[in-house]
């Protein structure tokens, strides 16, 4: 009859909890619903392209997919999940009752003078049985919010996780095109230097013939300086982006296919944006953000049911005997069952304080999960802005270049005819080094505003696209 009536009063506490957290309503996204520079944009998914048809230069998926495997701080992040799913199940466990195996034996000596025969008595008990321990009813819900709690904390670092994939793969990316930028710089500036150097060496001899002045031999001078501590420059840059890269990709490079200058680069840069509502349910920090929200909702409906009384069960069920051979004999039969009622009445204001401290953190949750917004709202935003007028960029930044070029070719016959001075020949020089240099960082910008554009969208989660129609 007690083993049925403790049963009934388990069902009831656990059947009939109720929850006093606030009803979770989504708060509305603080953003416009449509991108400043959308008109006409078509609507598309960048999260069902897969990163390997998104970047088809060989080199670059050889280091994303080394990357994804040997980075530290991915490895940081899968081991974040594993202890929120472990913190979670250790909360989760308070919602059903431990039971637990009990065994016990003690042997005493009474001395006679407390004795009620007048005579030393040695006495023996043993004792085996299973035994509930506290369990709590969970009427209003606190252990059933605490368990909602820990579940959303749970999915939030899961999410959190998805998003330094993400991140990871658009950096690793990002590092890669920096490194070949500044190899393509060095190389250019390694050219520029052998150049200007033997023009030197032309001014020199002149000089010595004294067909030039020293102004002319200095200027010279000057320039193959400069191009020398741009090449100190570019080389110390390179070395250190190289060093950045394989911090990211997590082991030494080696054993890399062919790598494409940044000109050959088939990286996909027209990539439709879709509406920034679509971002809710695309980017994993927000939706990390929004499971932060929640958890810090059903904290509320724990500290609430504070304020309520704490209805907790023990109980034990077994066979006793003085003597260790009679523990299973007939009527050695032991049981206790004791409910117990905790009703607050008195805190100095510690249940109310609670209560405060998890409105106040909801609402900063709520704050988070609006800036969450507002941040990848701008992103997309930007690099939408910054691609209208890239390829426009680097189309003035080409004809510059070529504009520069024929300059100095005429410059330099204008001297070669006594026309010029050697000043505007050098002038020529540096105006064209600056223009190439700057053509490539143009491209590199480019490139890398289509990664900005891919992982704000969400995109570099899947390895592969889905289905025929992802990449259009």
């Amino acid at each position: 009859m007690t083993k049925q009536l403790t049963l009934a009063l388990l069902a009831a506490g656990v059947l009939s909890a109720c929850s006093l957290a606030p009803k979770y309503e989504r708060p509305q996204a603080p953003v416009a619903s449509a991108y400043p520079t959308q008109a006409g944009e078509r609507n598309g998914d960048a999260t069902a392209i897969g990163w390997r048809e998104f970047f088809p230069d060989q080199r670059l998926q050889s280091l994303i997919a080394t990357a994804l495997e040997n980075n530290r701080d991915l490895r940081i992040a899968a081991l974040r999940i594993a202890e929120a799913r472990a913190l979670y199940n250790i909360q989760s466990a308070d919602l059903w009752p431990s039971l637990n195996a009990t065994a016990s034996g003690t042997r005493a000596r009474t001395p006679a003078s407390l004795s009620s025969t007048g005579s030393a008595i040695v006495g023996s008990s043993y004792q085996v049985g299973l035994s509930l321990a506290s369990f709590e009813l969970d009427f209003f819900g606190r252990v059933r919010n605490l368990d909602n709690a820990a579940l959303a904390q749970y999915l939030a670092t899961e999410e959190a996780a998805r998003s330094a994939r993400i991140s990871l793969v658009a950096e690793v990316a990002k590092a890669y095109l920096t490194e070949q930028s500044l190899a393509e710089q060095l190389d250019l500036a390694r050219k520029t230097m052998e150049s200007r150097d033997t023009g030197y060496k032309l001014a020199k001899q002149r000089f010595d013939v004294g067909a030039s002045s020293a102004l002319d031999l200095r200027q010279n001078e000057i320039l193959v300086q400069s191009a020398r501590a741009s090449l100190a420059t570019l080389t110390r840059q390179r070395a250190q982006a190289t060093n950045a890269l394989t911090l990211l990709v997590g082991k030494p490079l080696g054993d890399l296919p062919q790598e494409k200058t940044l000109a050959e680069q088939t990286i996909v840069t027209d990539i439709p944006a879709g509406l920034p509502s679509d971002l809710l349910a695309r980017r994993p920090d927000i939706r990390a953000a929004e499971q932060r929200l929640k958890a810090a909702n059903a904290n509320i409906g724990a500290a609430r049911a504070a304020f309520f009384p704490r209805i907790s069960l023990t109980a034990g069920i077994g066979t006793a005997s003085r003597e260790l051979s009679g523990l299973f004999d007939s009527g050695s039969q032991t049981w206790s069952f004791a409910p117990q009622l905790v009703l607050p009445l008195f805190d100095a204001g510690r249940n109310r304080a609670n209560l405060s401290l998890a409105e106040v953190r909801n609402n900063v949750a709520v704050a988070d999960y609006e800036k969450s917004i507002q941040i990848a709202f701008r992103e997309v935003a930007d690099a939408l802005a910054a691609r209208a007028t890239l390829d426009e960029l680097i189309d003035a930044q080409r004809l510059v270049a070529e504009a520069q070029s024929a300059r100095l070719k005429l410059a330099d016959q204008r001297y070669q005819n006594g026309v010029a001075s050697s000043l505007d020949v050098l002038d020529a020089q540096r105006e064209l080094f600056s223009a190439q240099q700057t053509l490539i960082q143009a491209r590199q910008l480019k490139l890398t505003n289509a990664i900005d554009l891919y992982r704000a969208l969400g995109g570099g989660l899947k390895e592969t696209s889905e289905g025929p129609a992802a990449a259009q």
